[in-house]
């Protein structure tokens, strides 16, 4: 029998992932000539006519990989005219193991994201997109790279003195969410009055003006953004979120079509380097303002976040992951 978790995990999620998928099946599906068939990473072979070369031979010839990304600091973002972020910085010392010295961005709302890699209008998407079983049935995830906790954006002083999803529950107050975000899905599943905005900018604005209470988003995307405005605005501490009883544990993670095995494969195995040396991952992490905190635990995969029957509480519990 499905579990109580996993029932609650999936409904909480459905409206952050519906929209998304009626968007994505719409969408134009076919992979670039180079998806590779075989999944191993093996002889690809030229037949002459182009359509045997993986996405990763591709990427390799060119020396360059265009990502979509969101524009949302400190994952993926422009700064003076250049591409940047953690996510961004870390996927070109893996991509630079690959032959890949170049990599270059394409930026779209949080919703075209998915959509926009089946289509081919990028190779990859950069933007620490959380790893959930709706999505995984349209893109192939790496492997866990971020941790993440939730947190509230609130006006200087914090006047209603939030600090978990339960203190929103119920309360009346109106929650600013992002469009397609994890956060509107457990505000769907909740009591929450929430009003979707189509980006932290969009979030930060309804905070300011009143228009909305406060505004849920990942810690460390909040945390940047309270540091980066003038606005009398601050980030509460982070959290992991409760929704009906059941703590939500997240990871994101660089997403590829789902076709691309080996150049998934690939990245995978240069994530592995950073995966297995914190101190690595940090020093490539840290200056975009994460911390050991967001650094994924040992032996957590894809293919278990990936799982819609799969337990996280008990999964949090068999790793040793203190939440």
């Amino acid at each position: 029998m499905q579990s109580t978790r996993t029932t609650n995990r999936r409904r909480a999620l459905a409206a952050a992932g519906s929209a998304l998928a009626l968007t994505a099946l719409a969408a134009c599906s076919s992979v670039d000539d180079g998806g590779s068939d075989t999944g191993d990473g093996g002889d690809t072979g030229d037949s002459g006519d182009g359509e045997s070369m993986s996405t990763l031979a591709d990427l390799q010839e060119a020396g360059s990989i265009n990502v979509g990304f969101f524009g949302e600091v400190p994952y993926s973002y422009e700064e003076d005219g250049e591409l940047t972020g953690a996510t961004i910085e870390l996927g070109r010392q893996i991509y630079g193991e690959l032959g890949i010295d170049e990599v270059t961005g394409t930026q779209v709302e949080w919703g075209a994201l998915i959509p926009g890699v089946n289509a081919d209008r990028f190779d990859a998407v950069s933007a620490g997109m959380s790893i959930l079983p709706e999505r995984c049935e349209q893109v192939a995830f790496a492997e866990p790279t971020i941790m993440y906790t939730t947190a509230f954006l609130v006006p200087e002083g914090n006047p209603e003195g939030l600090e978990d999803w339960q203190s929103v529950e119920g309360s009346g107050l109106t929650l600013a969410v992002t469009s397609g975000a994890i956060e509107a899905g457990y505000a769907d599943e909740t009591d929450v009055e929430a009003m979707e905005v189509p980006d932290r900018q969009a979030g930060l604005d309804a905070v300011v003006s009143g228009r909305a209470d406060a505004y849920a988003l990942t810690g460390i995307s909040l945390r940047a953004l309270a540091e980066e405005t003038d606005q009398p605005v601050e980030a509460t501490e982070a959290f992991v979120a409760t929704i009906n009883g059941e703590p939500q544990i997240g990871a994101g993670a660089e997403v590829f079509r789902q076709d691309d095995t080996e150049l998934l494969a690939a990245y995978n195995d240069g994530l592995a380097t950073y995966l297995e040396d914190e101190d690595a991952w940090l020093e490539v992490m840290e200056p975009f303002g994460f911390s050991g905190t967001e650094f994924p635990p040992s032996g957590l995969t894809a293919e278990q976040l990936c799982d819609p029957d799969q337990d996280l509480s008990d999964l949090a519990d068999e790793l040793g992951m203190d939440y």
